[in-house]
């Protein structure tokens, strides 16, 4: 009988996150695959259409059986970002009471909020079975450093909650090497805490270039950002970059592809109009993820960014392994891993967080390559994605850490 993965994760398909991807390489192997999830709203902040409290509840996809709990779209406001994240912990509570789905194991898929990891952690507490814990962003500091809150006992509710579910958890993976050290401070067994990167879908892979209908093909030297545009990503230094660059009156132009939406899309507009550099710049609406190689193989060069903090420093946004993945020259404005990444394989310039003098200077050396330093950079990436954030090596790994491969077991017993 196939093993039951029951996954929680506050945000599932439509919505692009990579948890779609491992669930349906579980199914793949010969897992049975359960995701609880809320109705997609991320990260326009409204209900996606053809969803509601009582629409698509229920649906499969790739295999997979998803089942939808209530709760409030995200919006707009810190207000509507806080009930968003306590009603889907208080509809995860009432499903915890009366599901009846039994699982083998528990994963939780943990981008922001902690808060989701709750219902999961019940369950499997209920249940007495496994339950895995996938830290994306690390909380409390996450909500200091994306809210502001410095309230004390605000901040110590949170980190003991934090504590309370890193407690109960059989195993925590990490998406980089910091956060296992910051985890393990908080008086978690290191034998408890592995690093397990990201890796990006097999459709991020290296297309020849090409020209598409939303970037303009003329003579400029074209750089891609593709995400989620939030507080978090640090895009506010693009425009000031931008200036810089315009002052400096360099031969060619250059333009910057952002595509994808977010809360903070709209202060980026505004910063790029009252700035003057709007024609440095090309918004592109959100696309398919499966889409975005096309972008890359009509730009020169692939840009991430991340808001100067400590935090961030330890944060591998799962970006840089799509660009690497489809082999693109990286620009970055980023501390820590990423940036030591980025100098380790040789795929780019990174410049320090918040510091448009230097982004704009190392742009403009990118500039200056030729098109064979140009590829070279980006063959660099894509050898360093194969050596280092390898799916099926990642995919394995896990197999090793829940014990059993479905299919394994299956030609063992015939």
């Amino acid at each position: 009988m196939n093993k039951h993965i029951l996954v929680i994760s506050q945000y599932f398909f439509p919505e692009q996150f990579r948890i779609n991807d491992i669930c349906t390489e579980w199914v793949k192997k010969g897992y049975k695959v359960t995701v609880i999830t809320g109705i997609p709203n991320y990260p326009q902040g409204k209900y996606y259409e053809g969803y509601g409290l009582l629409k698509k509840r229920r649906e499969t996809y790739n295999g997979i059986n998803i089942v939808r709990i209530p709760l409030i779209p995200r919006g707009n406001n810190s207000i509507m970002l806080a009930l968003n994240y306590l009603s889907f912990v208080v509809s995860g509570f009432f499903w915890n009471v009366f599901t009846k789905i039994k699982a083998d194991y528990v994963f939780i898929f943990e981008v922001s909020p902690m808060t989701q990891a709750l219902p999961g952690v019940w369950y499997s507490k209920r249940k007495n079975i496994p339950c895995y814990l996938y830290v994306q962003d690390l909380w409390p500091e996450n909500v200091e450093i994306i809210t502001g809150i410095k309230n004390k006992y605000v901040i110590g509710s949170i980190g003991r909650m934090v504590d309370y579910i890193y407690k109960r958890c059989t195993k925590i993976f990490t998406t980089s090497n910091s956060f296992v050290d910051s985890i393990v401070k908080r008086n978690v067994d290191k034998e408890k805490v592995e690093y397990w990167p990201q890796y990006a879908e097999e459709f991020y892979k290296p297309l020849n270039k090409k020209s598409i209908v939303e970037i303009p093909d003329d003579e400029a030297f074209n750089i891609i950002f593709a995400g989620n545009i939030g507080n978090a990503q640090g895009l506010d230094i693009l425009p000031k970059a931008a200036v810089l660059i315009k002052e400096k009156k360099i031969n060619r132009k250059i333009r910057f592809n952002i595509v994808g939406d977010g809360r903070y899309k709209e202060t980026i507009v505004n910063m790029v109009d009252s700035n003057n550099v709007s024609d440095m710049f090309n918004f592109i609406e959100k696309q398919p993820a499966s889409r975005i190689p096309e972008f890359m193989a009509a730009s020169d060069a692939a840009f991430l960014s991340l808001t100067n903090s400590p935090l961030f420093s330890m944060t591998i946004p799962a970006k840089l392994q799509s660009y690497m993945a489809c082999g693109m020259p990286i620009i970055a404005s980023a501390e820590g891993e990423t940036c030591q990444i980025i100098k380790d394989s040789k795929s780019g310039f990174s410049s320090p967080a918040g510091d448009a003098e230097k982004l704009s200077e190392i742009i403009i050396e990118l500039l200056s390559k030729t098109n064979e330093e140009l590829i070279q950079l980006g063959q660099n990436a894509k050898v360093y994605y194969d050596r280092n954030f390898n799916k099926d090596d990642l995919l394995n790994r896990m197999d090793l850490n829940l014990g059993d491969n479905p299919k394994l077991e299956a030609k063992q017993i015939v």
